[in-house]
């Protein structure tokens, strides 16, 4: 028996690896399949979305690279590095071609530009073949960032549960429930898919204890699911619940001097960070409207116009007016 996505093809009991082509480029994503002994469920596993988020592609390589077929009941696609033409060119977020951040041209268009496409490709190749659906992430270069998970939860209620039980496996701080609409595990849940975005590392390096981590979450993950059939990994935290996360952003551009650090939690009214011009004013402070815990900052020097500055999320009713993500 053979499982075949596009140009790759592996029997039942093997692995392999290759280079997964795409229609509308020259560019191939490096992708590892799978296929267990046994009958299962299809998972795709996926790192790079964000091309300078080295602990999440180190993570899933890894996986690929560790993972037997003996040990697994359907078939993992895993692919190390979605954005393979941005990490080849060292931009931060976005395509080399068209400047694009994928994470937010969900869900793609065939017609458009580069990053368009493979948005398109993403959702009518990878995501219509899975029934869960794992993205590894962490801060990207200029973001300091403290562990946690998101859940789809704009779906089906059923899809938005399984993809909660999900979150739980993982061994972190807080999970996020996300009504959004942008980024490719949002839209795998709006299309049926339940999907978790895991985050951990960040400033543009990566760590053994970091990359092990996030590994040991996603194997455990997997167990849940019952595809990795090996015992459990010691989970030493349950993550909370939080209910909303929000970005505080940039009014002007200028020089950035936080005030906090990711994970701190942090006041109605406390002084999280400043802006200033580039003659050394103080031209915006950044204060908290309500109380929250930092999930990620920028600790970038150079700030444009109407970039995030800060997320944070909170517990309780939201601020009247206020979306959440």
């Amino acid at each position: 028996m053979e499982y075949q996505l596009c140009n790759l093809t592996v029997k039942k009991g093997q692995k392999i690896n290759g280079f997964l082509q795409m229609p509308f480029t020259d560019e191939a994503l490096p992708t590892t399949i799978i296929y267990g002994k046994e009958e299962g469920e299809t998972v795709l596993i996926t790192g790079g979305i964000h091309n300078a988020e080295y602990v999440g592609i180190e993570c899933v390589t890894g996986l690929a690279r560790d993972l037997r077929p003996e040990d697994v009941k359907g078939i993992l696609i895993l692919v190390n590095i979605v954005n393979i033409n941005g990490f080849r060119a060292r931009t931060v977020s976005v395509s080399k071609e068209d400047g694009k951040n994928l994470n937010r041209v969900f869900p793609g268009n065939p017609e458009g530009t580069f990053t368009d496409k493979l948005a398109y490709f993403m959702e009518k190749e990878l995501f219509s073949r899975a029934d869960y659906y794992i993205d590894v992430h962490n801060g990207d270069w200029f973001e300091d960032l403290t562990p946690y998970i998101y859940c789809a939860g704009n779906a089906k209620p059923e899809v938005a549960a399984k993809a909660e039980a999900m979150a739980k496996e993982a061994d972190v701080r807080f999970y996020i429930k996300s009504n959004g609409s942008t980024g490719a595990y949002n839209y795998a849940g709006i299309i049926g898919v339940p999907s978790v975005l895991l985050e951990r590392g960040g400033k543009g390096i990566w760590t053994s204890e970091e990359v092990q981590a996030s590994q040991k979450d996603v194997r455990n993950i997997l167990r849940c699911l019952g595809v990795l059939t090996t015992p459990k990994e010691m989970q030493y935290r349950i993550p909370n619940y939080m209910s909303h996360a929000h970005y505080l952003d940039s009014h002007s551009e200028g020089c950035w001097f936080p005030a906090r650090d990711a994970g701190d939690t942090v006041m109605k009214g406390e002084l999280i960070g400043y802006l200033k011009d580039y003659f050394g004013n103080i031209i915006e402070e950044i204060r908290m409207d309500e109380d929250g815990v930092i999930l990620y900052q920028t600790i970038s020097y150079s700030v444009p116009k109407g970039s995030p500055l800060v997320a944070y999320g909170h517990y309780g009713e939201c601020i009247e007016g206020r979306i959440h993500e």
